[in-house]
């Protein structure tokens, strides 16, 4: 890992090995209450088991498990933790007018090789104290996860870097995320488009129509994140990094006749 005392490559440089930012190295707690991080954890687990939960829902949970809360907060938290109900809701979130939003292709196409199809999201990590954002890339016909980035922070260059890095290895004919900025956003799609990949996304609200991704999310957080308590971004990266080269080279998928995703992925 990072050792700050090295004099022959500097720590900018070992960040930069290591595929984190700087500002992740330096990263201290965001100074929510450790109230707030309390119930961050546990609406993280209750949103894992129930993705159509909303924070009606939640807020209607937690007071059920004897927690005095209101809505306004468990909607921030969640706004916080980029989490949302999987069912459509009109003019909850006003897309930016610069950024143009794609058609679902996926719907009804038989995805039968690797590289036709990969799907990108992100999701909350929570750590011991504080808490990160993971996104992955993964080819659908295999579940092969092609690239990961951890942020301390919602902004759209951790999503590029990873796109960078798994364009390195291959490129699908279509991809598929959801509507958020970090994938609406015109440095993401430029680099799509330069490459001559067709854009789906996923209808408002709906994070079923990146079921693949819902799937690794429920492996990574129950086989990973919850019987880990991170005590730093370093260790998250180290962690779940380490946690996907088991996934792809070691786990056998029931749905791919108990072969891995590399099996699959390198049968092309």
């Amino acid at each position: 890992m990072i050792e700050p005392d090295n004099i022959e490559i500097t720590i900018a440089r070992q960040c930069e090995l290591l595929c984190i930012s700087r500002s992740a190295y330096y990263y201290r707690n965001r100074g929510e209450s450790a109230y707030n991080e309390h119930l961050m954890r546990i609406i993280d687990e209750e949103y894992t088991k129930h993705p159509f939960y909303g924070s009606r829902r939640i807020t209607a949970w937690l007071k059920r498990q004897g927690y005095e809360i209101n809505r306004k907060r468990i909607s921030r938290l969640m706004r916080m933790m980029g989490i949302e109900a999987i069912y459509p809701k009109p003019h909850l979130s006003k897309p930016l007018k610069e950024h143009r939003k794609y058609p679902y292709l996926l719907r009804g196409l038989t995805i039968n090789r690797p590289d036709y199809v990969w799907a990108a999201d992100i999701t909350y990590i929570r750590m011991k104290s504080g808490f990160v954002y993971l996104v992955t890339i993964i080819d659908w016909y295999s579940r092969y996860v092609l690239s990961s980035e951890v942020s301390i922070t919602l902004e759209k260059d951790f999503c590029i870097s990873s796109l960078d890095k798994a364009l390195q290895y291959s490129k699908p004919e279509i991809f598929n995320t959801d509507q958020g900025v970090q994938f609406t956003n015109n440095d993401f799609t430029r680099h799509l488009k330069k490459n001559d990949i067709t854009i789906s996304m996923d209808g408002r609200g709906r994070a079923f129509d990146n079921i693949f991704v819902e799937r690794l999310w429920r492996s990574v957080k129950y086989e990973e994140v919850y019987i880990n308590d991170y005590d730093t971004v370093m260790d998250a990266v180290f962690s779940l990094s380490k946690y996907f080269e088991f996934y792809n080279n070691e786990r056998p998928h029931q749905s791919l006749g108990y072969q891995t995703p590399y099996e699959v992925y390198s049968e092309q």
